[in-house]
């Protein structure tokens, strides 16, 4: 068992219909670190995967083909594969219960109602991973939370989503080289005032 490896696993859809959609932020952080960092994704089993080694350690980047509903098989499958240990998961993905630019790191917990957290909790048979959330808004009237985790993006928030990939990274490498406490300090931390005055 490697306990220097680590798998990164963003959540999201497979297909053009839902590039750039809220529900697919996991999928758009690993894509921004992944231009950053000058790798690019391979398909293999279960999603498309990049890999990239930083002061001695190896990141996984994961993005499940499986569809968000079904990303526990994907994660426990390369789990498996990487003989990577479970404290060693990390899971990016969307949450409409936060403001747009809110980021929230936790080490275990409940899934929210979140379909992929609550799969990926199903396969696991546990609730200890942890998980960075990120809130995309809430700005949809009763019965339209699909259509809203769904559609795009709006080109303001577009314009914000370089500096929370950015951020999302340099939080995860913190996990990883400093440790889980350090980087919650990090990420959980408001980003800016409005973010803040949101968070009131």
């Amino acid at each position: 068992m490697s306990d220097r490896s680590y798998l990164v696993a963003g959540l999201g859809n497979m297909g053009y219909q839902y590039a750039g959609t809220r529900h697919n932020i996991g999928f758009i952080i690993l894509d921004a670190w992944a231009q950053a960092s000058n790798i690019a994704f391979q398909t293999v089993r279960y999603g498309d995967m990049a890999t990239l080694g930083i002061k001695g350690r190896q990141f996984h980047l994961l993005k499940p083909s499986t569809y968000m509903n079904l990303s526990g098989n994907a994660i426990r499958y390369w789990l498996n594969e990487l003989d990577i240990p479970l404290e060693n998961l990390i899971v990016v993905c969307d949450d409409i219960n936060l403001p747009f630019g809110s980021i929230r790191m936790r080490t275990r917990g409940s899934n929210g109602g979140h379909n992929g957290l609550g799969n990926i909790e199903e396969v696991l048979m546990t609730r200890n991973y942890a998980r960075i959330r990120l809130g995309v808004g809430h700005e949809f009237y009763e019965g339209g939370q699909i259509d809203y985790v769904l559609s795009p993006f709006s080109p303001e928030q577009c314009l914000e989503l370089p500096a929370i990939a950015e951020r999302v990274r340099g939080g995860i490498q913190t996990w990883a080289l400093a440790g889980s406490q350090r980087a919650m300090s990090e990420l959980n931390a408001p980003a800016n005032p409005t973010e803040k005055a949101q968070n009131q």
